[in-house]
């Protein structure tokens, strides 16, 4: 992602051979990829290992199938109408993992900052964790709990709004020309979506700088594409794939980390000290560390 989003000339320059050379950038990226393809072939590789050995024995196909299975049954299937080979396979990877995976470190380091930064939503979302999974006679987070957790899902969903992982949407590139409220846009002409200032703009927000999980409360307002003023994974077809994996994988972590610890901020650094300030890129990260301090939580009977 650092590679992928910080400034290079060759991007302000395109044609040139020469810069090309001399940064070095394209000859990193091509290494990058090169390691990337390699892993993303050993899964392949093991998984049509896997596949084979089952046919040679006859044993029946798990039921438990994974991505990269239902992957290989549409390369397998000759009348898809298209080639779909490992090519194809290793992009469908490499999209999901990347959108599910890497971007959302950065939601999660978010959402704790607001609430350290926010002390009463930080008992809050904690009091919920803490009380539904001791009712359950448990001290496992799952993800059976996830749903249930509808406190942790505003903090998730507030943390999209004031800081999406992709500050900037994958750039569209309109068919034909339109006009939208007086503007004319020509046919061919690339269009990027700025969801940091959608997500605060004081025409669709109250206090859109002021973290507030509770603004959406007894609405319909969510990020899967379906409200504009709200749109940090795009929208349509072309919108993130790995939504919904990701948003899974930041509750549960995020969940774990509320249960099992508290936190305080190092340095004796009060909430309202807390450094907020952002680095913009390809996505969007604190410009400094979060540095924090956790201490053991363990549930007492009452």
């Amino acid at each position: 992602m650092k590679a992928l989003g910080g400034f290079s000339l060759v991007d302000m320059f395109p044609s040139s051979d020469l810069l090309r050379r001399l940064t070095g950038a394209h000859a990193e990226l091509k290494k990058l990829h090169a390691a990337v393809d390699a892993i993303l072939e050993t899964i392949i590789s093991d998984h049509e290992a896997k596949r084979s050995s089952a046919a040679m024995n006859d044993e029946e196909e798990e039921e438990d199938q994974d991505l990269v299975d239902f992957l290989l049954n549409l390369k397998e299937n000759k009348d898809l109408g298209f080639p779909f080979t490992n090519v194809e396979i290793k992009s469908v990877i490499f999209d999901i993992l990347m959108a599910g995976t890497n971007t959302w470190n950065a939601v999660i380091e978010w959402a704790l900052s607001e609430m350290l930064k926010n002390p009463r939503i930080m008992k809050k979302a904690q009091d919920e964790v803490r009380q539904l999974v001791f009712n359950g006679k448990g001290d496992i987070v799952d993800e059976a709990c996830i749903n249930q957790l509808h406190y942790l899902q505003l903090v998730v969903t507030e943390t999209l709004r004031l800081h999406p992982s992709g500050p900037l949407n994958v750039p569209r590139e309109n068919q034909e020309t339109v006009v939208i409220q007086g503007y004319r846009i020509p046919a061919k002409t690339k269009v990027i979506f700025n969801s940091w200032a959608i997500g605060r703009d004081p025409n669709h927000w109250t206090d859109p700088e002021t973290f507030y999980p509770e603004r959406f409360l007894n609405t319909c307002t969510d990020y899967k594409g379906l409200h504009f003023q709200f749109i940090p994974f795009g929208a349509g077809r072309r919108m993130c794939p790995g939504v919904h994996y990701g948003t899974t994988i930041a509750k549960l972590v995020l969940a774990n980390l509320l249960y099992h610890f508290d936190w305080e901020l190092a340095n004796g650094v009060k909430p309202q000290d807390l450094d907020m300030e952002e680095r913009l890129g390809l996505d969007l990260r604190r410009k400094n560390d979060l540095v924090i301090i956790p201490i053991p939580y363990h549930h007492q009977a009452a």
